[in-house]
């Protein structure tokens, strides 16, 4: 017997990396040699001195309990003591930090705190298929905000109608941003802060990406005159300590929005794995001198790719930051197709930029989360390519 989906569901496009998976599956299958420079999952171990915390950790008998809701507060506390350190922002652990399940358990529960059906909710478009999926699960609208290479890649909020803002209730922001790489200069930010305040929208400032640079380092919202105010940000140690599989975050900032959130958490799971949080703890204790070495790792094979890209006339937006390209097509072809032509011709996987959202067609994403040979293969290969 089948069953039939809820309208919520019926109205989701499919999961871009899903269908990604599903062409890479054929493709192998006919025995090609696939290079996946698709999804952003790095290809680095996660330190060693984190692994080894782990394990003590996992022995640990109070660690095989449930955990708390909220999160350890040794782990909200090193979060706090990371946040004075690197932002110089701070935070009070008890009410100002909750632990995550990953940074997109949080993004995906966070609407539902918030969003009451028929509210609008300002998504960047591309972006992160999450922000507007978990709108759509909260019975919120999303409403797009092109992001455009002219106005580097950050949206115009002064272009937004009346009659959204009235009904508008969070306002989705993400830099160093996925999938443009685009950093967001602190004009942006005041400004932001000064609309959020005017007609009282929550900021969800997406940060994920903060330590991923080559040159200056991108800044936290909350530094900023009067964020906490209106702001939640959500961070990760997926990508900056390569632990994707480990699925460890959390949010911070004005405490009415992480007490909500934390409210959605305590009906809907059971908090992270402790001897996980006592991993996370350690990783945010390590020297920066730990993730430089990513950094440096990041920008060799950013120039590598860059190099080829540009070898074959294709536009590649200028960003030192993330691990990600963003790249236009050649004219004459879509962002499918042209995605398409590569996993055909050269078998190597990128993702077209109209998964990320309709602004994002005429554009292309190479993730840099591959060895260093592999992603020097890849560009031999599309020095190959002829337009």
């Amino acid at each position: 017997m089948e069953f039939e989906f809820s309208e919520r569901l019926k109205v989701l496009p499919p999961y871009l990396f899903a269908a990604i998976d599903k062409k890479k599956r054929e493709k192998a299958a006919q025995g090609a040699d696939i290079i996946d420079l698709g999804i952003g999952d790095p290809d680095l171990p996660t330190p060693k001195p984190i692994v080894e915390a782990g394990k003590v950790a996992l022995e640990k008998p109070e660690h095989h309990r449930y955990p708390s809701y909220e999160g350890m507060y040794a782990f909200r506390k090193a979060v706090a003591d990371w946040y004075k350190k690197r932002f110089g922002v701070l935070l009070d652990p008890d009410k100002e930090v909750v632990t995550l399940i990953g940074s997109k358990e949080g993004i995906a529960h966070f609407p539902l705190a918030f969003v009451n059906p028929g509210d609008y909710v300002l998504c960047p478009d591309p972006g992160y298929p999450v922000y507007k999926i978990s709108t759509i699960f909260a019975g919120g609208i999303p409403y797009m905000l092109p992001l455009k290479e002219e106005n580097g890649f950050l949206p115009d909020i002064d272009s937004i109608p009346q009659n959204v803002l009235q009904k508008a209730k969070i306002i989705w922001v993400n830099y160093p941003n996925n999938p443009t790489s685009a950093k967001a200069p602190d004009s942006f930010y005041k400004k932001l802060i000064d609309f959020a305040h005017k007609y009282g929208i929550i900021i969800a400032s997406d940060l994920a990406y903060s330590e991923i640079y080559i040159s200056e380092p991108p800044r936290s919202i909350l530094e900023f005159e009067g964020a906490k105010d209106v702001a939640i940000e959500f961070h990760s140690l997926s990508k900056t300590y390569n632990m994707t599989g480990w699925r460890i975050g959390m949010a911070v900032g004005n405490q009415s929005l992480i007490a909500g959130l934390g409210k959605i958490k305590t009906n809907v799971d059971s908090g992270q794995f402790q001897a996980i949080q006592e991993a996370g703890i350690k990783a945010l204790s390590l020297d920066d001198s730990v993730v430089q070495n990513l950094r440096d790792i990041y920008k060799e094979r950013r120039t590598v790719m860059t190099e080829a890209l540009k070898a074959i006339n294709l536009d590649v937006f200028e960003s030192d930051a993330t691990f990600y390209l963003w790249i236009k097509v050649p004219k004459g072809f879509t962002s499918a197709g042209f995605a398409e032509l590569l996993l055909d011709k050269l078998a190597i996987v990128v993702t077209p930029g109209s998964g990320f959202g309709e602004a994002g067609e005429g554009y292309f994403r190479i993730s840099l989360t591959v060895d260093t040979n592999r992603l020097k293969e890849a560009a031999d290969r599309i020095k190959t390519l002829t337009l």
